[in-house]
């Protein structure tokens, strides 16, 4: 994507405006406030990038094929045993097999994507092939390369590999010869975004490097040349990239002081009274610092979204005093900005802020207010939640800071069982099945324990039962851990984290767990891939 604003001619002294401009009582009109960067450059940045592969899917119960095009077959025997290490494997037995199938894989590298950033793919049977299910398949380790008009492949940038999921909980039936790798796939490169001049000239390249520089930290912008400017995100925008980049765009050229008092009314007027509040924000943090005493004066605004957009912007310019005001709109049960209010106080506050308030909604009445919570703590590592990988493909979650028992999965990213409330408990005296009825949970009014049990895929016999405790951690680690080997003594049924999300939402339905089911939104991608 690029974003493109030019003007013809830059006006002496780098945007020095009119001095009657500034000591106008009334209020200046924005485009009479100078030059800013956005003004006199382009920002060129990484869009979305398709990639795509082909790569073997392994560990079928016999629904792959034998299918597979000469020259796929040739680059996978060469780049398999790459992957491998061992030259004695069969690789002509290896995708001959009906336990395997060859597989085209797609995903897309977000914008701006930084080195071992991960993304989901979408994994589908060729076409043509004999192949029925990707079920309980894994991908192996598979070269992504751009996706180009041409439909010629470039250089290999990402990577992708991992457990597939079949969705089975969505209500639109979705073909088994599509699966997704939820965080399988992984950023080879770094990408960074430049500016470019309109008028290449070092002077100016110069001058806008230390304005950034200024407004940010040393090295955030470098001149590479007359008309180039590399720019580096900081690390507290880092999951704003888009906002970083608007804050850039609106740094003035000209900084004298006069004229940055009247930038200042100008916006905090335009902030408390127009329609387009978000551009007055954006302007205000740009200018910086020196815009604190006039945003103070919104915090006591009678119209709740000019107060979270000042306190938003003084606490992102470091200062505490609008943190409060976020406090107050995140604690108000009738307020629509509640996650809003809690995200920027995540995104500016110190850490001990972010986790007493994050740690305090995790007790609140609305889900989306905990689950806003959970999401800032997790990412803070916070010790108000356990966490234990499953079965080498989910991570399970306690979060018992809360009265409100609900299990929520996520189809998109990281896959995750979160248990907020816990312990969960399961209910005694029932009995639930998979819907392919390979899967039994069951316990009669008089049992001390939970018996799970599970047919195999591919042989004619019963796996279990397994006894677990009524804790319903116990019960999803006993699922999915892997099955018992020799040289241990306890293990799991082994079954795949897809199917064990839809046994959760069975159990919930027929009210054999004291929770609600909640549900993340399944992964989308726009390059036309059918389900």
């Amino acid at each position: 994507m690029m974003v493109v604003i030019s003007i013809t001619t830059l006006v002496s002294g780098c945007g020095e405006v009119d001095r009657s401009v500034r000591g106008s009582v009334s209020l200046a009109p924005v485009e009479d406030l100078g030059i800013t960067v956005g003004s006199v450059a382009d920002v060129l940045l990484p869009d979305v990038i398709p990639v795509q592969g082909y790569s073997l899917v392994a560990g079928l119960a016999g629904t792959g094929s034998a299918e597979c095009p000469a020259q796929l077959r040739a680059y996978l025997s060469r780049y398999i045993i790459t992957q491998t290490g061992d030259s004695r494997v069969d690789i002509d037995k290896l995708i001959s097999s009906q336990n395997t199938a060859i597989v085209r894989v797609e995903g897309m590298i977000p914008a701006v994507a930084a080195r071992n950033e991960h993304f989901d793919v979408i994994v589908t049977a060729l076409p043509g092939t004999q192949t029925t299910s990707l079920e309980n398949g894994w991908l192996y380790r598979t070269e992504l390369q751009p996706t180009v008009s041409a439909g010629i492949a470039t250089q290999v940038i990402a990577s992708a590999e991992g457990p597939i999921f079949v969705d089975k909980i969505s209500t639109n039936e979705q073909s088994r010869r599509l699966g997704y790798v939820l965080g399988g796939g992984e950023v080879l490169q770094e990408y960074r975004m430049s500016l470019i001049l309109s008028r290449p000239d070092y002077s100016i390249a110069s001058h806008i490097r230390n304005r950034i520089n200024e407004s940010f930290r040393y090295e955030t912008a470098k001149a590479m040349s007359p008309g180039r400017i590399t720019l580096e995100v900081p690390a507290k925008y880092h999951n704003r990239k888009a906002r970083f980049v608007e804050i850039v765009k609106a740094i003035y050229l000209d900084h004298a002081p006069a004229v940055t008092q009247e930038r200042i009314k100008t916006f905090v007027r335009k902030l408390a009274v127009s329609e387009d509040k978000d551009a007055s924000e954006i302007a205000l943090e740009a200018i910086g610092s020196k815009s604190l005493s006039k945003l103070g004066v919104l915090l006591n605004s009678s119209n709740e979204e000019v107060r979270l957009r000042a306190a938003r912007c003084m606490l992102n310019l470091g200062s505490d005093r609008g943190l409060q005001t976020l406090r107050e709109i995140v604690l108000d049960t009738g307020s629509s900005y509640r996650v809003e209010a809690l995200e920027a106080i995540a995104a500016g506050a110190k850490r001990d802020d972010t986790t007493a308030i994050s740690r305090k909604m995790l007790r609140d009445s609305d889900f989306n207010v905990r689950l806003a919570a959970y999401e800032q703590l997790q990412k803070l590592e916070d010790l108000a939640i356990t966490q234990k990988f499953v079965g080498r493909s989910f991570f399970l979650e306690l979060v018992p800071q809360t009265e409100h028992k609900t299990i929520y999965v996520t189809r998109s990213g990281q896959p995750r069982v979160v248990l907020f409330g816990a312990p969960i408990y399961c209910r005694n005296n029932i009995f639930v099945e998979s819907s392919d009825g390979n899967i039994i949970i069951d316990s009669r009014a008089t049992d001390e324990y939970v018996s799970v049990t599970c047919r195999h895929p591919t042989k004619p016999i019963v796996i279990g039962p397994l006894k677990s405790s009524f804790k319903l951690s116990d019960i999803i680690q006993i699922l999915c851990e892997e099955p018992i080997r020799e040289d241990k003594q306890r293990g799991g049924l082994g079954i795949s984290y897809a199917d064990m999300i839809a046994l959760l939402k069975r159990m919930s339905d027929k009210g054999a767990i004291e929770a609600e089911f909640r549900v993340g939104p399944l992964t989308e991608m726009s390059f036309g891939v059918k389900k």
